[in-house]
């Protein structure tokens, strides 16, 4: 039978159970139509980024 051979650091056991403390992507509320955008990304409904038209948006 398979055996560790060496004892596993505290270090690398505390880093294994971080993984499972990321979180989802935070969204932000656009001023412009309320709706939820990801901060520093421009709006894909709209074209917006930091109140100036940065696409060309065709509907």
């Amino acid at each position: 039978m398979a055996n560790p051979k060496r004892k596993q650091s505290k270090r690398r056991s505390a880093n294994r159970r971080a993984a499972n403390a990321f979180k989802a992507p935070k969204f932000a509320k656009d001023p412009v139509d309320g709706g939820a955008v990801r901060p520093h990304r421009v709006n894909p409904k709209t074209g917006m980024y930091r109140g100036r038209q940065v696409l060309d948006v065709s509907v």
